[in-house]
């Protein structure tokens, strides 16, 4: 897979050398709040998920590790396209990171994949990333209860759609 630069951001894929900037990312409870599992309370859960990012086979998805400066502030990108969704640090929170690594993913799948259409699944209290994804152009296209179980937490979701644009 491909590396993506944007103006402050290194998109590339994942290295097992990454484990202990996922790790930290993975087992901390802000950035985790609305995340499809619980934290990672151990180094081998994050080993884990890395290795099936790494392992991901060719084609299926478009996953990314966000460098900014040389260190891993997180994850953006598809694993199991057509769906998507990203994860950062939360000492990288409110800087625009978020919105310069999905637009570039979002470029990148455009350009490599067959897609007529992206989805997300996101927490209706996760506002942040809703209001973002709105920003990019997704569209709301249902609700539903109970959909995820995060440790003993009853989870909902937001469902959203991004069409491919005319012409690409």
């Amino acid at each position: 897979m491909a590396e993506i630069r944007t103006a402050r951001l290194l998109l590339r894929p994942a290295r097992v050398a990454d484990l202990a900037r996922i790790h930290a990312i993975m087992s901390d409870p802000r950035a985790m709040r609305y995340w499809s599992t619980p934290r990672h309370a151990t180094l081998e859960e994050s080993r884990d998920w890395l290795r099936s990012m790494i392992d991901a086979p060719p084609g299926q998805g478009a996953d990314f590790i966000v460098e900014h400066d040389g260190v891993v502030i997180g994850k953006a990108g598809g694993y199991r396209l057509p769906e998507i969704g990203f994860i950062l640090d939360p000492a990288a929170w409110g800087r625009g990171f978020a919105r310069e690594a999905v637009e570039a993913v979002i470029g990148f799948i455009w350009d490599n994949h067959p897609l007529p259409a992206l989805r997300a699944d996101v927490d209706p209290r996760n506002q942040a990333s809703l209001g973002l994804l709105k920003r990019l152009g997704f569209r709301e296209t249902g609700r539903a209860s109970a959909t995820w179980t995060i440790g003993e937490e009853v989870c909902d979701s937001v469902y959203l759609a991004l069409d491919r644009p005319a012409g690409v």
